[in-house]
């Protein structure tokens, strides 16, 4: 059976077009509100919050306001948005791949991430935002986090672009599996060169 031609390639952001780096998230955070960083790593992590917040099971006042009674202070979305910046470098390699993707196909992003990520990646990520534009999707928006059907297909269904014609490309073992069982073509990410042969083997540079 032949594989069905590209039409999107969907890429996941942290861990892939970008490093995620939880320890500097966690250390902004803490010196932002005079917390200690096991009690901010609890609340953001160990709570469950921050994959309530993924799955918008929650909206984004809710999870801020939520965040702040756990810390016993609160937390502003500028505080918010200043820790995840902070976490955040992005992979210049890896977008410079996208960008010739880019070229002759379509790109987008689907990040599991609430929704104060896609709606502030200008600041969070100004490569990400400048390349991707408004198509840099966080999983809240479509009730559920990867790798859950739900999420992969109803982004899809917003982009008008069919599952079997989509690749999808995460650095998750989960994810990838859960966008294999929802019907795209998936691939693990390692890194940057290999990322290159594996879309040069599908003609998409």
């Amino acid at each position: 059976m032949l594989t069905p031609s590209i039409a999107l390639v969907l890429f996941d952001m942290e861990g892939v077009l970008s490093r995620y780096d939880r320890a500097a998230r966690v250390d902004r955070l803490a010196a932002i509100t005079g917390r200690l960083p096991e009690t901010v790593r609890h609340a953001i992590w160990g709570s469950g919050l921050e994959a309530q917040a993924d799955a918008g099971i929650i909206g984004d006042d809710e999870y801020l306001h939520a965040l702040g009674g756990l810390l016993g202070c609160r937390v502003s979305r500028d505080d918010w948005l200043a820790a995840r910046h902070a976490s955040i470098t992005p992979n210049a390699d890896v977008l410079a791949l996208a960008e010739r993707v880019a070229k002759r196909h379509r790109i987008a992003v689907l990040t599991n991430n609430c929704r104060l990520v896609a709606d502030h990646i200008g600041y969070l990520n100004p490569p990400v935002a400048q390349l991707f534009g408004s198509h840099v999707y966080a999983s809240a928006s479509f009730g559920a986090a990867k790798p859950a059907a739900q999420t992969y297909l109803r982004c899809l269904e917003g982009l008008g672009v069919s599952a079997a014609e989509t690749l999808f490309i995460d650095d998750t073992d989960a994810n990838v599996t859960g966008a294999l069982d929802a019907g795209l073509q998936a691939y693990r990410f390692v890194d940057a060169d290999s990322l290159s042969v594996e879309l040069a083997r599908r003609q998409l540079l």
